[in-house]
């Protein structure tokens, strides 16, 4: 008597079940990095027409010549953090108002931007009523 195997094993490999696994992750990874702002500011923009109800602390003007002043006084760029964090401590609620001239290049708004982020500070752009 003569026995034959009835179960043989395939050597052959299946792709389908994986393709579709890697599609779908890709599809997600894909919705999810486009869902994602890491490098977004948390600013308080205060419309043209409005008044915010935020009292700032301090103000931080640029001028046209890109002088910087804390209130009336005059400082460097490189001195503006100290001068800040002399004047306000390191209270996470507090205010600081920008006021930047027209003419001022985006860079300039954009350092005061990232000390503010570095300490924990508020920032309210100041603007002209429409």
């Amino acid at each position: 008597m003569a026995f034959s195997q009835r179960n043989k094993i395939s050597i052959s490999f299946s792709s389908t079940g994986m393709t579709d696994v890697v599609f779908n992750l890709l599809i997600f990874f894909m919705l999810t990095s486009t869902l994602v702002h890491p490098t977004a500011l948390k600013l308080l923009l205060p419309k043209g027409s409005a008044q915010t109800s935020a009292k700032p602390q301090t103000t931080v003007s640029i001028t046209a010549d890109q002088r910087y002043y804390v209130e009336q006084q005059p400082v460097t760029l490189a001195d503006l953090e100290t001068i800040l964090k002399q004047k306000l401590g390191s209270n996470p609620d507090t205010y600081i108002s920008l006021h930047a001239d027209k003419s001022v290049p985006f860079e300039s708004v954009v350092e005061v931007l990232n000390i503010a982020q570095a300490n924990n500070y508020k920032l309210i752009i100041a603007t002209t009523p429409k």
